[in-house]
């Protein structure tokens, strides 16, 4: 990685709290005490969440401790907004090399740090969000896997093989 990326040890549980519970406990903390970006039971579409880079699961999806408000953190999956990468679970050669590639940059624009995240919702799968996300390198790094042709474009629909 390299220099200024923070990659985090894995994650200890804590208390069992999912991204929700710690929404509604930021929601909670906001009520008591206004502040301009009062925080609702879902994130902030109009703000960017810093982040701290705990892995790189695969080409468009990494894990990371997502800074919600002051003294709240959460560590959550974030996969990358419209953007499908090639799977490391390949169905062929091929797609197994593109996948190892898209990773490897999804891998380097990330070690940049100054990670955020922004216009974040609960990924259709749940479990993860969806965001776009961006770096001190790169405004968007979902545009970045695209034109470098580590990633296709992607609605949400039904995927095409990468084989």
């Amino acid at each position: 990685m390299a220099a200024g990326a923070t990659i985090l040890p894995a994650p200890t549980p804590h208390g069992g709290a999912s991204i929700t519970t710690a929404l509604a406990a930021a929601h909670d903390a906001s009520e008591r005490t206004p502040t301009a970006a009062t925080h609702s039971r879902t994130f902030d579409r109009q703000l960017a969440y810093p982040a701290d880079v705990i892995r790189i699961i695969d080409g468009d999806t990494f894990e990371a401790r997502v800074r919600v408000s002051p003294g709240l953190n959460v560590d959550t999956k974030v996969r990358l907004r419209n953007v499908d990468a090639p799977e490391l679970h390949a169905r062929c050669a091929d797609e197994l090399a593109k996948a190892q590639a898209a990773r490897a940059a999804l891998e380097t624009m990330l070690a940049a740090g100054g990670v955020t995240i922004s216009q974040v919702r609960i990924d259709k799968y749940g479990g993860r969000v969806d965001a776009v996300v961006s770096t001190r390198d790169t405004a968007d790094v979902s545009a970045a896997l695209l034109n470098g042709g580590w990633a296709r474009s992607y609605d949400g629909g039904r995927r095409e093989s990468w084989c």
